[in-house]
């Protein structure tokens, strides 16, 4: 008889697709049949099609603890988890991991091994009180009944040793990458330019991040904002790559700081790899983070970066030696930005040692990792 394992979720566009295929994938090689619970939150609901996995359940997550919807969504999935038998149920984001751990309480007594990985817990050093409240006491409360906890940085492990008494705490640098597909990367770098619209002399600064208040586009636009009388302004650009509900007022900021020309928003892409590599500079001045995918990719891709020093991209970057963090204000951040542009050789220094650095990241570690905890030393 296979056995069983069910990945849980909040969304799946945005989140299984994004992170949990390859482990998906690393359970049907090893025989093993594969689940997921998470909404369907894609615009055509018929394009959510999971790879590697056998059975998926559309359950009526939603973000926050105490929308209703998450009572119907804890029966659903209670139903699902009773009746299958998992021998390992992983459960991913804040909600969908509570609402997981509820469901399987029974399952547990019954043999069931829950795994919780926390992308970034949302009570971090300096989060609003608020985030505490909110989030934590459930943290708190399950911890006992997690077999495994899994965290991705090094701030998030430190307090969940502390604070949450889980049978068993890892630390495991996120979910990986492909550093060769960044690394090796080949482009004609001019071209891609010009397909852009840009020319060689230009200063190309990029950020991909989903346009949401957490990754705090404005600063940028209101730090460019601030260098318009200066020589170089008329060779900056600012590329956003990603979508997001501040879509239009970012758009509109721009346009009423006196910059649209010299920002542009690309929306989704799927040439990210590309960009990477035609770009001058990253820019990453996000408030919160767990472990930064885009800020691995970039800095895969040899580019220099300039990034808030914040949980998470403090285990990625070192200061001044793989990427220069910044203090989050327009003002500061305007005088790095002047700073980094006068600078090539220090650009490129900074690169290159951030692309050694992503090694450590690199996705065949990372999947060495997770056997270990899925399947012991050896074992499936």
């Amino acid at each position: 008889m296979k056995k069983k394992v069910l990945f849980v979720a909040t969304v799946v566009k945005t989140h299984i697709m994004q992170f949990h295929i390859p482990y998906l994938k690393l359970f049907q090689e090893a025989g093993w049949e594969t689940a997921v619970a998470s909404r369907n939150d894609y615009e055509n609901p018929s394009d959510c099609v999971i790879p590697y996995c056998d059975t998926y359940y559309d359950i009526p997550f939603e973000r926050m603890p105490c929308k209703p919807k998450n009572l119907k969504a804890y029966k659903m999935l209670k139903e699902i988890i009773d009746r299958e038998h998992y021998d390992i149920i992983h459960c991913h984001t804040p909600v969908g991991a509570l609402i997981a751990r509820l469901a399987a309480l029974d399952a547990r007594k019954k043999g069931t091994r829950v795994i919780y990985t926390a992308h970034g817990f949302h009570f971090f050093t300096g989060a609003p009180l608020q985030y505490w409240l909110l989030f934590y006491p459930p943290e708190r409360l399950l911890a006992p009944v997690t077999d495994v906890l899994i965290t991705i940085n090094r701030e998030d492990y430190a307090r969940a040793q502390k604070r949450l008494p889980a049978k068993r705490i890892e630390y495991v640098p996120g979910v990986g990458i492909d550093t060769g597909k960044f690394r090796n990367l080949q482009i004609d770098r001019q071209a891609k330019r010009a397909l852009l619209g840009f020319s060689d002399e230009d200063f190309l600064m990029l950020t991909v991040a989903e346009m949401t208040p957490n990754k705090n586009h404005i600063t940028v636009l209101k730090a460019l904002a601030a260098l318009k009388d200066r020589e170089e302004f008329p060779r900056m650009h600012y590329l956003i790559v990603g979508r997001g509900e501040l879509w239009q007022s970012l758009e509109k900021s721009a346009a009423e700081l006196g910059i649209s020309d010299h920002v542009h928003f690309l929306g989704y892409r799927t040439d990210a790899p590309e960009l990477y590599r035609c770009c001058d500079l990253f820019v990453f001045m996000t408030f919160r983070e767990g472990l930064s995918v885009a800020l691995m990719e970039a800095m895969s891709s040899a580019m220099p970066i300039v990034c808030t020093k914040i949980r998470g991209n403090t285990d990625l970057i070192e200061d001044g030696v793989s990427g220069l963090f910044c203090r989050n204000s327009p003002e500061a951040l305007a005088q790095m930005l002047s700073k980094v542009y006068a600078d090539p050789e220090k650009r490129k220094a900074l690169g290159q040692v951030a692309a050694e650095r992503s090694l450590l990241f690199d996705e065949k570690t990372i999947h060495e990792r997770m056997k270990e905890i899925y399947f012991g030393e050896g074992g499936r």
